[in-house]
This record gives C-alpha cells, sequence and structure tokens, in this order.
C-alpha cells in the first residue's frame, strides 16, 4: 500500500512537471504561478512597510590626520552604500567592532576588491582615472551578522561621505521561506536551487558601475535593480553545493536496504591556495557492487547534508601590491611621484600584510618614479648690457632678465629654475683712468710767529675716478708743499719761546709729550731770557701735550681745479675729494662737514665782443633796419654794422645760455 502511495506520487510530481505551461512561474514562495514577488525590503510579498532606509552625509572638518569615524552600520543591515562626495587623497576604512580590520587597516592601503567581511561580502572601489572626479566607496547586500565601524583615514579636507542602508522595521513580515530547509532539497514535490543567474549579476554590477561615475545615487530598492533575497529557479544550481538534480526515472523506483548513500568524492576546491572550501558528493549506489544507481532507489530523507571542508589551506606565494603613484612633485619640469609597494599573502579569502622577505624572489617594483606634468617658463634676456658704471677703470654693468610662460606671458621669478638664471649685473673693466695730484689745504699758521717762516700742505698722486673732464697725468710737475709766509720783525718783541717737544711717551694709542717754554726778548742777532713775568700779557703755549703715533687720522685730499667749461657767461669747474688715511689710501673717517667742494662756478661775466673800430652805423634810423630784419642782407649789415652786429652778439649769448 505504501509502495502503490509512493509511485502515484512520483507520478503525480512527473506529470506535474511535464505538463507546466513555459510561461509560467515559480513566485518567491516557491508556488507554481504565483505572483508574489520581494519588495525592497527583502519580504516575499511584502508592502515595503517593513523595512526603513538609513541615510545621511559626514560633512564635519577634521584637524587631525589619521582615522575618524564616520558611521555605525548595525547588524542585519543590507544594501550598503558608503561613498565619498568627490575623489580626494582621503581613503575610507573598514573595521568591525571586535577590532577585526576589513579594509585599510593598521595603516596599510588595500586594493580594490572584493572583501569578506560582517556576514557578507564588500566591494571596494576606488576611481583610478585621471579625469574621474568619483570618490571611494563600499557596496555590500547584506545582511550583516555584526555591528561595523566605517572610518576615514584624514589626510586633506573632508569632501562628504555619503551613507546608506536598510534595517528591518518593528512590523516587518519575515520571508516565506520553510523551516529546516536545505538548499537543494525538494519543496511543494519540485526540487529547487537557490542562486542567480551570471548573467543577472553581470548587468546589476554595470548598473551600478554606471550609477557611480555619474555620481547619482543608486536606486536601490527598485524590484528590478536588485533583490536581496535569492530568486529560485527550478534549472539553475548553486555553485558550491554538488550538483544533485533528481533525473527522469525509466521505472518507478525501488527504496530497499540493498542501496545506500556513499560519498564518492568532492568538488573541485574553490581556490588553488590560501584555504579555500569543497563539499562531498554523495550518490546512490547498490550495497554489495557499490555500482551508482539512480537517486530514486535511496531514500532521499537519509542523504548526508553535504558540509563545508576546507581545502588547499597552505598559504599563496607572496606577491609584491602596488599602489597608486601619488602626484608629482613639480607642477611643471622634472619632478618625483612615490608609490607604496607592499609584499602580500592570500589566506582565508582576505590578503594579508607580510615581511619583504617573503617576496625575495619576486624582483622588487620601483618605488619612486621621475615626472613631468608640463614644460616649466624660461629665463629670457630683454635688452642688451648697459654702459658701465665709471667711465674707467672696474665699474658694474646690467640688463633685463624676466622669467616668460611658454604662452608668452611674464611670470613671478619662482616659475622658472633659479639654478638656470642668466646674470643681470656683470663688472666691466673701462681700462687704467688719468692720473691727478690731489693736494690738501694749506696749513692755517705760520711755522714762525715773527720773521720770516712757511705754511705747508700734503701733495699725492693718484687715480682719478670722478672728473670726465680731460686731466693730464701727474707728470714732474709736482704742486709745491710749502710756500712761504712772514709775520712781521721779530727786534725787541717779547714772547714766549717754546723748545722742540721731547718723544711721546708710548709707540701707540695715547700718550704725552714735554717741551720747555720761557719768556724772551730777541735783538737783533741774540735772545735775551726774561722772567716769565714780562710775558704773563701774552697767551702761554703748552708745555705739555697728548700724542698719539698710530693711527694717525686721515685728512681730505682733492686735485687742482679743471679748466672751467665756458670762458664767459658762467660755466663750471671740477676737482676730485678723497679721504686719505696715514698711508694713502682709502678712507671713511674724515668729517663730512670739512670736505672740500668738488664743483664751482666760474667765468660768470658776460661775452664782450671784440670792438671793431670800423663797424659804425651809417644811418640814424638803423633800429628800423634791426626792427624789419633786414640784417640778413649784405648791405645793410655793412650799412648798420654796428646794431646789426649787436642783434647777433644777442642771439649767440641767448643760444649759449641754453
Amino acid at each position: 500500500m505504501f509502495v502503490s502511495y509512493l509511485i502515484l506520487t512520483l507520478l503525480h510530481v512527473q506529470t506535474a512537471v511535464l505538463a507546466r505551461p513555459g510561461g509560467e512561474s515559480i513566485g518567491c514562495d516557491d508556488y507554481l504561478g504565483s505572483d508574489k514577488v520581494v519588495d525592497k525590503c527583502g519580504v516575499c510579498g511584502g508592502d515595503n512597510t517593513g523595512c526603513q532606509v538609513v541615510s545621511g552625509v559626514f560633512k564635519h572638518a577634521l584637524t587631525s590626520l589619521g582615522y575618524h569615524r564616520v558611521v555605525e552600520i548595525p547588524q542585519g543591515a543590507t544594501k550598503i552604500n558608503i561613498t565619498e562626495m568627490y575623489k580626494s587623497n582621503n581613503y575610507l576604512a573598514l573595521r568591525s567592532r571586535s577590532g577585526r580590520s576589513i579594509i585599510n587597516g593598521n595603516w596599510a592601503i588595500d586594493r580594490p576588491g572584493k572583501y569578506e567581511g560582517g556576514g557578507t561580502m564588500f566591494t571596494y572601489k576606488r576611481p583610478n582615472e585621471i579625469s574621474s572626479t568619483a570618490g571611494e566607496s563600499f557596496l555590500a547586500e547584506g545582511p550583516t551578522n555584526e555591528i561595523l565601524d566605517v572610518y576615514m583615514i584624514h589626510q586633506q579636507p573632508n569632501p562628504g561621505v555619503h551613507y546608506e542602508y536598510v534595517i528591518m522595521g518593528t512590523n516587518a513580515i519575515s520571508p516565506q521561506v520553510p523551516p529546516h530547509r536545505r538548499p537543494g532539497e525538494p519543496f511543494n514535490g519540485q526540487l529547487v536551487t537557490e542562486g542567480r543567474s551570471a548573467e543577472e549579476g553581470e548587468e546589476k554590477e554595470r548598473n551600478e558601475e554606471k550609477e557611480d561615475l555619474h555620481g547619482a545615487a543608486p536606486e536601490i530598492f527598485t524590484s528590478e535593480a536588485a533583490q536581496p533575497f535569492p530568486v529560485r529557479h527550478p534549472d539553475r544550481f548553486s555553485s558550491h553545493h554538488p550538483d544533485n538534480l533528481v533525473p527522469p526515472a525509466p521505472q518507478p523506483p525501488r527504496r530497499s536496504r540493498d542501496h545506500n548513500w556513499k560519498q564518492l568524492g568532492t568538488t573541485e576546491c574553490s581556490t588553488t591556495c590560501g584555504k579555500g572550501s569543497q563539499y562531498p558528493i554523495f550518490r546512490c549506489v547498490h550495497r554489495s557492487t557499490h555500482e551508482e544507481v539512480p537517486e530514486s532507489y535511496c531514500d532521499s530523507s537519509m542523504k548526508p547534508t553535504p558540509e563545508e571542508e576546507p581545502c588547499n589551506i597552505f598559504p599563496c606565494p607572496a606577491f609584491w601590491d602596488i599602489g597608486e603613484w601619488s602626484e608629482c612633485s613639480k607642477t611643471c619640469g622634472l619632478g618625483m611621484q612615490h608609490r607604496q609597494v607592499l609584499c602580500r599573502q592570500v589566506y582565508a579569502n582576505r590578503s594579508l600584510t607580510v615581511q619583504p622577505y617573503r617576496c625575495q624572489h619576486l624582483e622588487k617594483p620601483e618605488t619612486t618614479s621621475t615626472c613631468q606634468l608640463k614644460i616649466c617658463s624660461e629665463w629670457q634676456i630683454r635688452t642688451d648690457w648697459t654702459s658701465c658704471s665709471v667711465p674707467c677703470g672696474v665699474g658694474q654693468r646690467t640688463r633685463d632678465v624676466k622669467c616668460v610662460s611658454n604662452i608668452g606671458d611674464v611670470v613671478d621669478d619662482e616659475e622658472c629654475n633659479m639654478r638656470l638664471r642668466p646674470n643681470d649685473i656683470e663688472n666691466c673693466d673701462m681700462g687704467p683712468c688719468a692720473k691727478s695730484w690731489f693736494l690738501t689745504e694749506w696749513s692755517e699758521r705760520c711755522s714762525a710767529e715773527c720773521g720770516v717762516g712757511v705754511r705747508t700742505r700734503s701733495v699725492v698722486c693718484m687715480t682719478n675716478h670722478v672728473s670726465s673732464l680731460p686731466l693730464e697725468g701727474c707728470g714732474n710737475n709736482r704742486p709745491a708743499e710749502a710756500t712761504p709766509c712772514d709775520n712781521g720783525p721779530c727786534t725787541g718783541k717779547v714772547e714766549w719761546f717754546a723748545g722742540s717737544w721731547s718723544q711721546c711717551s708710548i709707540e701707540c694709542g695715547s700718550g704725552t709729550q714735554q717741551r720747555e717754554v720761557i719768556c724772551v726778548r730777541k735783538n737783533a742777532d741774540t735772545f735775551e731770557v726774561l722772567d716769565p713775568y714780562e710775558c704773563s700779557f701774552l697767551e702761554r703755549p703748552p708745555s705739555q701735550q697728548s700724542c698719539h703715533l698710530k693711527p694717525c687720522g686721515a685728512k681730505w685730499f682733492n686735485t687742482e681745479w679743471s679748466m672751467c667749461s665756458k670762458s664767459c657767461q658762467g660755466g663750471f669747474r671740477v676737482r676730485e675729494v678723497r679721504c686719505l688715511s696715514d698711508d694713502m689710501t682709502l678712507s671713511n673717517l674724515c668729517d663730512p662737514q670739512l670736505k672740500p667742494e668738488e664743483k664751482e662756478s666760474c667765468n660768470p661775466q658776460d661775452c664782450v665782443p671784440e670792438v671793431d673800430e670800423n663797424c659804425k652805423d651809417r644811418y640814424y634810423n638803423c633800429n628800423v633796419v634791426v626792427q624789419a630784419r633786414l640784417c640778413v642782407y649784405n648791405y645793410y649789415k655793412t650799412a648798420c654794422c654796428a646794431s646789426c652786429t649787436r642783434v647777433a652778439n644777442r642771439q649767440l649769448g641767448f643760444l649759449g645760455s641754453r
């Protein structure tokens, strides 16, 4: 009776499967012909009221470098989207509440890709195109099985981070999935599997990438764009479970103790290294012969559940993980850029940073490289050298040097390479200058109080750097250094007589000198010593004075006056004045108020023409000739010679004064 019932049931199932119309589909509740669909909250047959969309923008101004928390993603969140508002040098990071880093932890920047964490798979995107302005993003379908924290690695001003996820509400409708049902088991008389076709997954990723590139928030929760729960199809199977589709039985199945379930190998490992997963494959076989028979010969309720087994647990070979190049260090010309190169190994579906020696079997990529964004501005010489600043000797000359951009505009010097800047000033040698005698003024006092004495001055021959007027060389005509002077007869005159000064008490610095001072009367050929009282009406010369041997100080020297530039009506003449020390070298210790004049006027008298006695006016009204400007004719120039000559000289004087 039981066998008959089982045969009838199987025949009914086969008939139902074969008789199903081609256009009829299974609803999300796994019933054939059902029109129930999953709403945006992931609820089969729901009305979109069982969940809540949480979104916002993190815009806090951050001051310190490092990790800053952006938002907390609660347990059970789905449709997770964390996106920078626009491109920046900051990085997003993800960490579990237990402290385990999932993406960009411990100051190590991971490459874009897929990372498992919180019970879901996160897709990490970082646009690398130079022209792209899109920022980084984390995307995950969820749901999460623990609380996750999103961080920002702050390096420059925060551009803003948009976050959005879906959580179930208090009035959520639980998905209508039968309890205790394993993937791949029959339901309602049909064998169904979980999963979504590769074509649907690829189409969804393409849609998300397009929306990211345009900077718009994707419509995550429409029934066409994405489905948080997998849609079940009777003709598709999960890639992580063994293929156990029931083939059509040509004859009624026979279940007996002669058949049982037996493991016949395993599925292919999901990875070739770094700890993958595989599942055992169970088949129905004959107990004695171990020959595989249709699965209908075995009790399906006794079939073991395939459990995940680790495989290829040995670590993958280490590899160099190459980061992105930094910005060029120079905005123009040859600069440098850097990138991070880390030694990493993949294990348990995670990429881990390891010691560099593990990658020693591979050549390490360069971490620095030269770069050039554009050609820099260049130096241009705009003018020729100016004339030398001195007429003779060594002076300086200049020229105009500008920094010019590649479009011809004058820009700041910092835009050009300062080490290549042409000189805009240099020395120039105009040859040796003329030499002149330089003289001091005559001493004010005569060497003798009475009788004949002399006054003196200093004379030195030096190179002349100032005067532009022609001057002769020093030659042999040395100016006199002494000139006679006479203060009157000395007979019967009472005066103080001072002897010679003694040597200075010290060789350098300030010392004292002594001398004898007596009152005498000078007769014709003799001197008579008198009592000092006799000379009391006269100022007694000092018998002691201070002395200073080194240095002796500096004095003003000047050349002779040059010839006057004009013979009449005011000209000028010049001379050169220098301050010289005791060793006749230039000094700046002279008193500026005592400096002799270097230029003075000369010949201020009017120019008087030579008088020609034969040049006379023959007519009394020659002034009319002058007024009529008839002096240009030889007749009037002779008839009114004096008047015409006077007018001509006046015009010459006017032109000379200009």
